[in-house]
């Protein structure tokens, strides 16, 4: 499988960044979710946080190469008989994914820096403090975080019901195309080649 996407196929490096990606943005959220139910005297009170934040750094690293990669790859084309309303969807939906992703990003660090201390990623780095000590940094930072992360979740459903009712209903190569599975049109019938 080549590297870089064609019009039919993704390359092997944009599925992998969506893979990675993929299950790591929702194991934030069900990390984010369960923080929140935690006790000050639960050893996770501290631990979780810290594990939160270092993945949340290494996702902005996974995310602005992903766009980085989009950029210079055009994504492959949308089935043939794909009404263009979906197409347009399709394509606003993944805009908004990776803006909110961003704006998530950006609101956890001006939760984790509020107080003027770095992120440390695992002991590997520290992400400085840049933004701190505005009024109310925090809570206002920590209220926006919860309403995107509710949000893209809310869209990544979406997202995942799509790619669902493509390969299961429409019967089309659009998932195949992110699991890897190149497609070959003949006489206009997709066909699955590895």
């Amino acid at each position: 499988m080549p590297a870089r996407n064609s019009n039919t196929e993704y390359g092997w490096v944009a599925i992998a960044l969506h893979w990675l990606m993929a299950p790591a943005v929702i194991g934030m959220f069900a990390l984010g979710w369960w923080m929140r139910q935690l006790s000050y005297y639960d050893p996770w009170y501290r631990q979780g946080p810290e594990l939160h934040k270092g993945i949340g750094i290494i996702l902005l690293g996974l995310l602005l190469a992903r766009l980085a990669w989009k950029l210079m790859n055009p994504s492959p084309a949308a089935e043939a008989e794909t009404p263009r309303w979906q197409k347009t969807l399709a394509s606003l939906t993944h805009s908004v994914i990776y803006l909110l992703l961003l704006a998530i990003m950006l609101s956890g660090y001006l939760i984790s820096t509020a107080d003027g201390r770095p992120i440390d990623v695992f002991g590997l780095f520290e992400v400085p403090a840049t933004i701190h000590g505005i009024e109310n940094q925090e809570d206002v930072a920590g209220l926006v975080h919860e309403v995107l992360a509710w949000s893209l979740m809310a869209l990544v459903a979406l997202h995942a019901l799509a790619a669902l009712k493509h390969h299961f209903i429409d019967r089309d190569a659009t998932l195949r195309k992110m699991l890897g599975r190149g497609v070959a049109i003949t006489n206009s019938n997709p066909a699955i080649t590895k």
